[in-house]
């Protein structure tokens, strides 16, 4: 069944290495399968190589519209994903994640390395600051993401985040639990950060 809410264009962040544990492709290839299922387009880095190339790839082959935005400096490496349906080329990474932002009605964080982490950890900022209110997600393959989560609640305990902020994200143990949390989403009214 295709999506009827508002959400259309869903942003994934992903690995670039190869070099994971397959259960990681395995949980990136369910996703974009879903991805393509549900109607949703897919916009994400516009890489060639490691999940970012699975993720494109395979929500391709399943029907949704892909939009690759990579930064120039990394086009000069010859690793772009050239099957895009549509391929923008920023001049930088700060450049990339605004583009992605502004173009994403949703945002999921495959496990990943520093760059997924900081690119999740941004949009997660710009929804406390109120900048904006979709859906975010982490798929927790692997457990992957139980220390960072572990670090949230360290925060929420030491009072240096609001504990209703565990509302601005959901954790999912699978791709289907991502995009099922995405096609019920309700944004929420959350307090100001400031204490």
């Amino acid at each position: 069944m295709k999506s009827e809410n508002m959400i259309k264009t869903v942003c994934v962040f992903s690995s670039s290495s190869s070099a994971v544990n397959s259960v990681y492709r395995d949980t990136t290839i369910e996703l974009g399968k879903r991805l393509g299922q549900e109607g949703f387009g897919l916009i994400f880095g516009g890489a060639d190589v490691g999940l970012m190339g699975v993720i494109a790839r395979t929500a391709q082959n399943h029907g949704a519209r892909v939009t690759g935005v990579i930064p120039e400096s990394l086009v000069e490496k010859g690793i772009v994903y050239q099957e895009a349906d549509e391929l923008i080329v920023s001049n930088n990474l700060r450049d990339r994640k605004e583009i992605i932002e502004s173009k994403s009605d949703a945002f999921i964080a495959l496990p990943g390395g520093f760059g997924t982490l900081e690119e999740i950890i941004e949009i997660l900022t710009l929804k406390q600051l109120q900048l904006h209110n979709k859906p975010i997600v982490f798929i927790n393959t692997n457990r992957y993401y139980d220390n960072l989560i572990a670090q949230f609640e360290t925060g929420y305990q030491e009072n240096f985040a609001k504990k209703e902020y565990k509302e601005l994200y959901y954790v999912s143990e699978s791709a289907d639990a991502a995009i099922d949390y995405i096609k019920r989403y309700t944004p929420k009214q959350l307090p100001s950060k400031w204490f």
